[in-house]
């Protein structure tokens, strides 16, 4: 499964207000037929970022007999088609030009399989891929590597009908995968047979799951999986509310799975954050992750919104578009369409590239997404903008980021947006930065906050002056063309930088063109 290319790799940090105005994007949607499920996303383009117009999805229980039977029942074939002209309908409408449509286990395994897609094409005209087991894998680690920075880890990807566990190495996929038939339907069958369905299961991770696959970070992709995460980080009252990216440890996995197994049905579905149309599946899906972690021993799980349709649509990008940053891609399509002077933002990359001269690719990343972020918020009250901007990105669907990363874009738009470092809203986040990261982040907000109002939001004049930090003094240089400022405002920006910095001193002075 390893994919190979020896030619150079460049991943480019920039910001571009073209590709950011999604010129000549239309939308472009697929629909992913799994064993319970018929899903239908629309993305408000096919790019390194694709935001999701539309989600919806149809509980047609494919795999519902299918193992005694070996077709898929009259009432899902019927019910499958219908869903699927209903949002080919849709799609239509919404003016999609490409749809995609790919089937999964069920529809592999089912002897009618090719009826269900012959009807499909012949009701309305949408064309299903029959994936294999490698394909499968394939994708949905392929959906990992697209939602995270350079991830590295074993993927597994629970449906309704089968696991599927491949290696995401950076931006590449292992040699070894395995395709098993333990997706939630099979897994709650087997769960009915008491007393023997942890030994079940694990004779078939032992045999048929490699060691060889073990690492110390494990990706959970699939929707069980990511009811499990909603109810775990209600529970725990995890600061930041977004499964994509969310990490606990393998004990903490463990412990919750059996906490879950424990309840009774009434009291799964009284669990925050679980859907009624996840009550019944979630046992199973407790139960297989608890005994994959215990196989695979990794030391976190981290929790992936994105799987098979996302891998499937980093495969179709070109591979100048794989290699774009899907964090900087995210916050440049959010934020530049709606600043005041959308050029601004890349000015700011180049005035705080000195600020830190040592920082990472990591840290680059981040600063430049906040750049991209810095004026979500002009159109909102000025009381307001702080506390808004933060919520907002603490919450937005970016990729390409964990908890940690979101908790410090949010904490800087805070501070670019002169909010208190005490507001009593950035408790629970803050517990996620070191000490180093929360002040990094807040002298970055605080430097931007000085930009726009020294500049008036104009590249030219930014251009024009330079901001330099000492271990005593902050100096603030600014040419002739651009206008020494005797600002009180701008002043007050300084000092508020130089509080953040833990500096007392500032000046400002003229430097000559």
């Amino acid at each position: 499964m390893q994919e190979k290319d020896d030619a150079p790799i460049h991943r480019p940090l920039d910001l571009d207000p073209k590709r950011a105005g999604r010129v000549n994007r239309a939308p472009y949607a697929i629909i992913d037929i799994g064993s319970n499920s018929v899903r239908m996303v629309v993305y408000d383009q096919l790019g390194r970022a694709p935001l999701p117009r539309f989600n919806e999805k149809s509980l047609c229980r494919l795999g519902d007999g299918l193992a005694q039977t070996g077709r898929i029942a009259d009432d899902g074939f019927r019910r499958t088609v219908e869903a699927i002209r209903r949002f080919r309908a849709i799609a239509d409408a919404m003016g999609v030009t490409r749809l995609d449509a790919t089937a999964t286990e069920a529809v592999r395994r089912a002897e009618n399989g090719p009826e269900l897609v012959e009807a499909i094409l012949s009701e309305s005209g949408v064309a299903v891929r029959i994936l294999s087991g490698a394909e499968e894998a394939r994708f949905a680690t392929l959906g990992v590597i697209s939602g995270f920075f350079r991830p590295l880890g074993v993927v597994g990807d629970m449906g309704g009908g089968s696991l599927e566990v491949a290696e995401a190495l950076d931006d590449r996929i292992g040699e070894d995968w395995v395709s098993l038939p333990l997706g939630a339907l099979p897994v709650e069958a087997i769960m009915q047979e008491k007393g023997t369905a942890k030994r079940r299961i694990d004779t078939m991770l032992k045999e048929e799951l490699p060691a060889s696959l073990a690492r110390s970070t494990f990706f959970a992709v699939g929707g069980g999986w990511r009811t499990f995460a909603k109810a775990h980080m209600l529970m725990a009252g995890a600061p930041v509310p977004v499964v994509h990216g969310y990490r606990i440890t393998a004990n903490e996995v463990r412990d919750f799975a059996k906490h879950i197994l424990k309840l009774p049905p009434e009291k799964i579905a009284a669990l925050r954050g679980v859907p009624k149309r996840r009550v019944r599946t979630l046992p199973a899906a407790a139960m297989m992750l608890d005994r994959v972690v215990k196989h695979l021993k990794p030391e976190h799980v981290v929790f992936s919104a994105l799987g098979l349709r996302e891998g499937w649509l980093y495969s179709q990008l070109t591979r100048e578009e794989r290699y774009l940053d899907p964090l900087v891609e995210g916050a440049q399509l959010v934020g530049l369409p709606v600043a005041r002077v959308p050029d601004f933002a890349r000015a700011l990359v180049i005035w705080t590239e000195e600020l830190y001269p040592e920082e990472t690719t990591a840290d680059t990343r981040l600063r430049v997404a906040l750049c991209a972020l810095s004026d979500i918020g002009w159109r909102d009250h000025p009381d307001i903008r702080a506390e808004e901007s933060f919520r907002r990105v603490l919450q937005f669907p970016f990729i390409g980021l964990d908890h940690a990363e979101r908790a410090f874009l949010a904490f800087a738009l805070h501070a670019r947006y002169a909010g208190r470092p005490d507001a009593p809203w950035l408790a629970g986040p803050q517990k996620l930065l070191s000490e180093a990261d929360r002040r990094r982040a807040e002298v970055l907000g605080r430097a931007i906050l000085l930009a726009y109002r020294l500049s008036g939001g104009t590249p030219a004049v930014l251009a024009g002056s330079r901001l330099s930090i000492g271990k005593s003094r902050i100096r603030l240089e600014v040419s002739r063309t651009a206008r020494v400022p005797d600002s009180e405002a701008v002043s007050e920006r300084l000092a508020l930088l130089a509080a953040s910095v833990g500096v007392k001193s500032f000046e400002i002075s003229e430097i000559h063109d």
